[in-house]
């Protein structure tokens, strides 16, 4: 749920009393486009976040602190020059508009009490943060410059006279229901309850309307020429238990999150809507911390997810490159198959070298080979005698096997680089932290796939020299490169069940984690996690559910997730073997079984829930 005027509305009301007063410390912008006040409050000092990006505009209360630039960016000087030092003395929102304004008292150069408007516009893609002199209303700079050049309504900059945003024509809450009504009459019948909520009353978002429509008994779909008095009376009711802050003394924060574990939630309210019943609910104490959580968890999301798509994109991009190659291989392979043909020619036209005449351009022999003896047209170059066209043919055929071996060479490494990065693709796609996916990062840089190879030596370098360091002045030092950190799960039986990360993983579990009679496991023939189960002395394999739930955590941390009767290997450690110059995550081996399965959901959702750290 975004933050729409309402919700808005219950914010300032529930912060104003906690931040009149607060003198402000300093001032930071950590990021383009938000800004962290430090305040000093009678109860100890607090930041202030004020966000005016086009993915997460908010303000809050936060306890998050965030790397500042190591030279502050201008706005940030101007916001500093003006307001560090002064106090807060008011904090309110016009008729739900999604305008917060930050009434500001701080002394000028002069030395003169001046009052200033720090104007935080939550708008989408338009939301900005303006600092305005209060006494003349001029503009003394704004987060986000423009001109008329970009908005005909008006300019942003500095010396400019502040307009604020233009209105939408919406109404404030309305606590008369007879004017309430009527503000329907006027309207299309033939549109829908929801929509006409959103068009005509301020503060109001889809969410917000689809949950008084649900609180008034009726459907998302209700048209307004299918409401009667009742259902309006019922709308109403909604409306003021939803709509009125000023009215409402108690209020229910809480944050939904969807049924899988570990992940971040997906919606807050000010209480609880029935239209996320179906989702799990956390209520929190303050909705300052309602948006606070919720935010930090979005924040975490978006980066994950950019860092992802940065590192998805550099994958992608070398396997559209080893496509190509493999096109221009099978095409060179084809015609090299083809020009094999010229060896039995060479060797019809040597058997027939009295028959061939000068200056001829084509022959026709009987094809020896053929038990048939049907005729063969050779074509000939009438500049060249009879055994010099023979030797024509030769060469051309021993050139098309040396391409044929060269290239079956190049095709086979271009497959199996390919192969590789389908595995990186598959835990890019699985890897649920940041911390994994700078893993998947640096394994890049190793492979030579990123620039900053030579940074990475260096950094490896300093970190020996650190851990050597260490380990004359304490114990044994082992670093995060020496001890990876799998997943690990217990099965059903209390097994351990170690499943690698990623392909750096896969290796130090396979090869090095592994004892020879540990049983290990991976999908047969597709990109996936190496899952390694260990084994007691004298134990050959685990019981049958302990096999079986490793077959499902190799299946679920594959391609082949969600798929049915997926084939996988399973053998023991002793039996891997890692080619020379094989890529990480790459392993050979020739004896194993092989169990066709299809994971049981709960099955898999019973392991999932036990995760735990690595042992």
């Amino acid at each position: 749920m975004a933050l729409d005027g309402v919700t808005l509305a219950y914010l300032v009301k529930e912060l104003a009393p906690q931040l009149k007063g607060a003198r402000i410390d300093k001032i930071f912008q950590p990021e383009k486009e938000e800004i962290h006040l430090q305040l000093r409050l009678g109860q100890g000092n607090r930041k202030l976040l004020l966000n005016a990006g086009a993915a997460s505009p908010r303000f809050h209360l936060t306890a998050e602190s965030k790397k500042n630039p190591s030279s502050p960016p201008m706005f940030c000087m101007i916001l500093r020059k003006h307001l560090e030092g002064g106090k807060i003395i008011n904090i309110y929102q016009q008729e739900l508009e999604r305008v917060i304004t930050f009434e500001i008292q701080n002394y000028n150069d002069r030395g003169d009490l001046v009052t200033l408007h720090l104007y935080l516009e939550i708008m989408g893609k338009h939301s900005n943060l303006i600092l305005v002199d209060q006494s003349t209303g001029t503009i003394l700079d704004g987060l986000k410059r423009y001109s008329h050049a970009l908005s005909r309504y008006r300019e942003v900059l500095p010396g400019r006279t502040y307009l604020a945003p233009p209105s939408q024509g919406k109404k404030p809450p309305l606590k008369d229901e007879e004017l309430w009504r009527q503000t329907f009459s006027i309207d299309d019948f033939d549109r829908k309850i929801t929509k006409l909520l959103l068009t005509h009353f301020a503060g109001v978002s889809p969410e917000l309307a689809l949950e008084i429509v649900i609180q008034a008994g009726l459907s998302a779909d209700t048209y307004l020429h299918q409401c009667g008095d009742i259902d309006f009376s019922r709308l109403f009711q909604a409306y003021q238990r939803l709509c009125n802050p000023e009215d409402k003394t108690e209020i229910q924060p809480c944050l939904y999150y969807p049924p899988q574990p570990k992940s971040p939630p997906i919606a807050f309210t000010f209480i609880p809507f029935q239209q996320y019943q179906d989702l799990r609910k956390v209520s929190l104490d303050s909705l300052n911390e309602t948006v606070q959580s919720f935010y930090s968890a979005k924040s975490v999301t978006n980066n994950l997810e950019a860092k992802r798509g940065s590192l998805r994109k550099i994958v992608q991009e070398q396997q559209t490159h080893l496509y190509k190659k493999l096109k221009v291989y099978e095409q060179a392979i084809s015609e090299a198959n083809s020009n094999l043909a010229y060896q039995r020619w060479g060797e019809l036209l040597t058997a027939n070298l009295h028959r061939i005449t000068s200056r001829l351009k084509e022959v026709t022999v009987e094809d020896y080979y053929d038990p048939a003896l049907s005729s063969v047209l050779i074509p000939l170059d009438p500049h060249l005698s009879a055994i010099d066209n023979a030797q024509r043919y030769y060469k051309l055929y021993n050139k098309a096997k040396a391409t044929l071996l060269k290239t079956r060479q190049f095709q086979e490494a271009a497959l199996d680089e390919v192969n590789y990065l389908n595995s990186l693709q598959v835990s890019l796609d699985q890897a649920p932290t940041l911390s994994e996916l700078e893993e998947i990062y640096v394994e890049l840089m190793e492979q030579g796939y990123v620039a900053g190879k030579h940074l990475l030596k260096t950094a490896l370098k300093a970190n020996k020299n650190s851990s050597k360091s260490k380990m004359r002045q304490n114990s044994k030092v082992k670093t995060s490169k020496e001890m990876p950190h799998p997943r690990v799960y217990r099965s059903s039986q209390g097994k351990i069940i170690y499943v690698g990360k990623n392909n750096a993983q896969n290796d130090w579990l396979s090869l090095r984690k592994g004892k020879p009679n540990d049983l290990w496991l991976h999908v047969k023939q597709i990109p996936g996690s190496h899952v390694l189960v260990p084994l007691e002395e004298g134990e050959e394999f685990p019981d049958d559910a302990t096999l079986e739930e490793a077959a499902a955590l190799a299946i679920y941390y594959s391609q082949s997730r969600g798929s049915s009767q997926v084939p996988v290997d399973y053998t023991h450690v002793k039996q891997l073997k890692k080619p020379n110059s094989a890529k990480p995550g790459m392993v050979v081996y020739e004896q194993n079984w092989t169990l066709y399965l299809t994971p049981k959901p709960e099955i898999l959702e019973r392991l999932l829930a036990t995760e735990e750290g690595i042992e």
